[in-house]
C-alpha cells in the first residue's frame, strides 16, 4: 500500500499541533481535516496546514463528511469518552492521546463500547518510541543486564505549561498529575518489565507551582511531585521520581534498569537544551565492564515537537499497523492499565495508605 494515510485531528491544542508537525515530515502522510471547538487553536494551527486542509468547529460535520483514513484524538482529558463514543461510528482508524480516559472507569466504559470494532484503537503512549528509551527496551528484553529486578524512572522538568483554558491546573479535568503526566511512565514499567502490577504506593504534594493562580476564585489542585512505588507480580519493583519545578536540569529524563548481572541506563535531554543526541550506558558487574553509546535524533525530526522525536516515530509505527493490518503496538489495555496504576497513586497520597490493584478489578 503506497497511499498516503489521510488524517484528521480533533483537539489542537499543544499535542495536537504538535501531532501535526511530525505528521508533516512523514512521506506517505497527510493532514486533511481539523476539528477543534476553539477558534485560536483553529487560528494557530492555519499556519501548519495546506490551504487544502478543512477545517471544522464541530465534530458532527467532521464525522459526516468522511474525509479521513485515521482521526488523532488530542482534545482535554476530560473530553474523551463523549469524543471517543461520537467517533467510533466512523470506523476509521484511532490513536487517541494519552491518558486514554481520567479515570480507570471511564477507561473501561470505552473498552465496552469499542469491543466490536474493526480498525485499529491506539494509545498515544509517545514516551516509548523515545530512541534512547526504545534502545534501553531492547536491551533488557534480550537480558544483556540478566533478570531484571528494579527499575527506576527520574523526570524533572518545567510545571504544567499553560493550555486552552488552562483546563490542565485541576484534577477533576486531567485525572490528577500521576495520570495526566505520569501514564506515560507507568506504561513504561510495564513494558519493560513485561509484568503486571499487584500494589502501588506513593507519597507526593502541591508544594511549588500554581499556588498563586486563581480561576473563578479556585486555586488549581494539581500535584508538583511525587515518589511512586510500584511492585509487580514477577517480583520486579519500579519507581518513579517527578519533579515539575525542575526545568533547569540537564537531563529531562533519567532511566535505569538493573538486573542480576548489570545495569542499563539512558538520559534524555529537555527540548530546551538543543541537544540532538543522548546516551545508552550498560555496565555489567563481571569485570567491572561499562560500555557507552550515543543515540542521535535527526534535528527536523526533533524540531517537531517536544518528546525527544518520539511522536515521529510513533506515527511511523502507527501507520505500519494500518497498511499491514496488524495489532495496536499500544493497545486499549495498555491505556487502561496507565491510567489505573496513575489513579491508585493518586489515591495513596490522598489515602495515606498502600493501594492494591485489585480494588480496580481490572
Amino acid at each position: 500500500m503506497t497511499n498516503k494515510i489521510k488524517y484528521g485531528v480533533i483537539g489542537t491544542g499543544v499535542m495536537g499541533q504538535e501531532h501535526i508537525q511530525n505528521i508533516n515530515i512523514i512521506e506517505n502522510a497527510e493532514v486533511l481535516a481539523i476539528c477543534d471547538t476553539n477558534e485560536n487553536s483553529r487560528n494557530q494551527t492555519k499556519s501548519l496546514v495546506k490551504n487544502s486542509t478543512k477545517f471544522y468547529n464541530d465534530l458532527n460535520e467532521l464525522i459526516s463528511n468522511n474525509i479521513a483514513d485515521a482521526y488523532i484524538i488530542a482534545t482535554p482529558n476530560f473530553t474523551h469518552l463523549n469524543v471517543l463514543e461520537r467517533i467510533l461510528k466512523t470506523n476509521k482508524h484511532l490513536l487517541i492521546e494519552k491518558p486514554l480516559c481520567t479515570t480507570t472507569e471511564d477507561c473501561k466504559k470505552f473498552e465496552v463500547m469499542s469491543k466490536n470494532y474493526s480498525k485499529i484503537i491506539w494509545t498515544g503512549m509517545e514516551y516509548r518510541y523515545m530512541p534512547p528509551v526504545q534502545q534501553l527496551i531492547k536491551e533488557v528484553h534480550n537480558n544483556v543486564i540478566g533478570k531484571i529486578k528494579m527499575l527506576s524512572i527520574r523526570e524533572h522538568r518545567f510545571p504544567f505549561l499553560h493550555k486552552v483554558d488552562d483546563w490542565n491546573r485541576f484534577a477533576v479535568n486531567t485525572g490528577g498529575t500521576l495520570v495526566e503526566k505520569c501514564c506515560h511512565f507507568f506504561d513504561l514499567m510495564r513494558l519493560v518489565i513485561q509484568s503486571e502490577p499487584t500494589k502501588v504506593y506513593a507519597s507526593g504534594n502541591q508544594d511549588v507551582n500554581h499556588l498563586e493562580e486563581k480561576y473563578d476564585g479556585k486555586t488549581p489542585d494539581i500535584i508538583d511531585n511525587a515518589f511512586v512505588i510500584v511492585d509487580f507480580e514477577n517480583g520486579v519493583r519500579g519507581m518513579l521520581d517527578l519533579c515539575m519545578f525542575a526545568e533547569n536540569s540537564k537531563y529531562q529524563e533519567e532511566i535505569v534498569a538493573v538486573g542480576d548481572i548489570g545495569k542499563i541506563e539512558t538520559f534524555v535531554p529537555s527540548s530546551a537544551s538543543g541537544k540532538d543526541s543522548s546516551e545508552v550506558r550498560i555496565s555489567l558487574r563481571k569485570n567491572n565492564i561499562t560500555e557507552s553509546n550515543e543515540v542521535k535524533v535527526d534535528k527536523e525530526i526533533l524540531a517537531a515537537g517536544h518528546h525527544h522525536g518520539s511522536t515521529y516515530f510513533e506515527h511511523l509505527a502507527f501507520i505500519d499497523a494500518i497498511q499491514k493490518n496488524k495489532k495496536p503496538e499500544v493497545s486499549l489495555k495498555d491505556g487502561l492499565m496507565s491510567v489505573a496504576i496513575g489513579e491508585a497513586a493518586e489515591s495513596s497520597i490522598k489515602e495515606n495508605r498502600v493501594v492494591f490493584m485489585e480494588e480496580f478489578k481490572l
